[in-house]
């Protein structure tokens, strides 16, 4: 029978009990407001976790569920002996935890500084994807997970959409959050314009436009979300517009399923 490996502490390592201020900040880190306030979220499970430590994203503190301190040795190990390592109780533990079925690991991260929509980083990306009004986190999430997969590596969030924060989308993103550059809160109607003369501007339209196909330059896609999908104004700035056919008889494509096909097309050759 395989040994489980004991946690390899550094020597400047302790596993620390969190203070009752600082669980109540933790806590609170499920509001929107607090987030956005404090500019920190919270990132559970292993390979989030793993993700995020080997990101440029700073995280504050790592919290280990009591009793599975022996199953996180190797991210013990290598972390910096700037992260603070706490110890939680099961009561403690649920209070934060909002898996079904929690692997025992979280961290407390900060949110980077992020350029702003017209931001000249913004203007160098080959590929950009414009998410408006998205309110449903684990459909963002599930976007940003094929986003980063297919290279569109700067997103931008209208006005209107769930915080890239929110514990489902940290989590359905399953890491590639922090792949990313994230410009939350972007006014669309006023940032297209000023892209027309770089990039090639496609939005998703459920009714009509052209097939997706390959595109040999800077691309923008623009997609709405599934209740509502893109409004007329947005459309009327896109350069193209794209409908995806179909031959069964579902109704639509959820979000995630049309921005692959999306961004697949997009992006083959």
């Amino acid at each position: 029978m395989e040994r489980t490996p004991t946690l390899r502490r550094r020597p400047d390592m302790e596993l620390l009990k969190p203070s009752k201020t600082q669980m109540k900040l933790w806590m609170s880190l499920a509001q929107a407001k607090v987030r956005k306030r404090e500019k920190l979220f919270i990132a559970e499970g292993a390979k989030v976790v793993k993700d995020l430590l080997q990101s440029v994203w700073e995280v504050k503190a790592l919290l280990i569920r009591s009793g599975q301190e022996d199953h996180f040795a190797d991210i013990a190990a290598a972390v910096s002996g700037k992260i603070a390592f706490y110890r939680l109780d099961e009561k403690d533990w649920n209070r934060l935890s909002q898996d079904k079925s929690p692997e025992g690991i979280m961290a407390v991260a900060s949110v980077p500084e992020m350029p702003t929509g017209d931001d000249s980083q913004v203007m160098r990306s080959d590929r950009l994807l414009l998410l408006h009004e998205i309110n449903n986190p684990n459909n963002l999430g599930a976007v940003l997970r094929t986003a980063d997969w297919f290279g569109f590596k700067t997103v931008l969030l209208s006005a209107g959409s769930v915080d890239f924060t929110h514990p489902k989308v940290v989590r359905t993103a399953m890491g590639s959050l922090f792949h990313l550059t994230l410009i939350a809160d972007v006014d669309f109607a006023a940032i297209l314009p000023g892209f027309k003369a770089s990039f090639l501007l496609v939005g998703s339209d459920v009714h009509s436009g052209v097939l997706p196909h390959h595109c040999n330059g800077r691309t923008v896609l623009i997609m709405g979300s599934e209740s509502h999908g893109l409004p007329r104004h947005l459309l009327d700035l896109a350069d193209e517009c794209w409908c995806i056919p179909g031959a069964g008889d579902a109704q639509s494509l959820s979000l995630p399923q049309a921005a692959a096909i999306m961004m697949y097309a997009s992006t083959s050759k």
